[in-house]
């Protein structure tokens, strides 16, 4: 078993943000797996299970807001008797151009502090991850602000091309793992 952990922010206020499309990817999955995700106060996250390429996965979005992320992750590998070499972390790169993805086995969390949350309740840093881009980042806007805007209309159907494409990232990982996922994607 896996744990699928998307990062992103609770309610409407974020739900089109930058910081979301991890949000928007574990979303996609849900529609192209048929599953839904039901609010575990255990967790303070919503929780699905289903099966992707085979194996089975409980798929995670942390309700704590971003920066918290570790305080639903942990208790989640816990609950499912998981570790961190089953945890797979989607989280969104400023980094990145968006429609770029980029898959990890480890690492630091690069300025992001949802994965430095993780990296705090799991403590480690040796988890696989798919970084998926959301910039550039304009060149006088601080990082805090560009993350928490919405995508903009222009950038509507590359946004969804870059979700579908992510989505597909995810199972490609799930099917030959992660060196064949970077080879193929990065």
């Amino acid at each position: 078993m896996k744990l699928i952990t998307a990062l992103g922010n609770p309610s409407e206020k974020y739900a089109n943000t930058r910081h979301n499309i991890g949000f928007m990817v574990a979303d996609e999955l849900s529609r192209k797996y048929n599953f839904s995700f039901k609010f575990e106060k255990k967790f303070n996250a919503e929780i699905a299970k289903t099966n992707i390429e085979g194996e089975s996965v409980v798929v995670c979005k942390p309700q704590t807001f971003m920066n918290l992320s570790g305080e639903a992750v942990r208790p989640v590998l816990e609950y499912f008797k998981l570790t961190s070499d089953d945890l797979f972390l989607i989280y969104d790169d400023i980094s990145l151009d968006l429609g770029k993805v980029r898959f990890r086995a480890k690492g630091s969390d690069g300025g992001h502090n949802g994965v430095k949350s993780v990296i705090q309740y799991v403590k480690t840093d040796k988890f696989d991850r798919l970084k998926v881009g959301i910039g550039p980042q304009p060149q006088f806007m601080k990082s805090e602000v560009f993350v928490l805007s919405n995508f903009t209309n222009e950038q509507k159907e590359l946004l969804e091309a870059t979700i579908k494409f992510s989505a597909e990232a995810v199972e490609e990982y799930f099917k030959n793992g992660i060196q064949i996922a970077q080879n193929k994607y990065n």
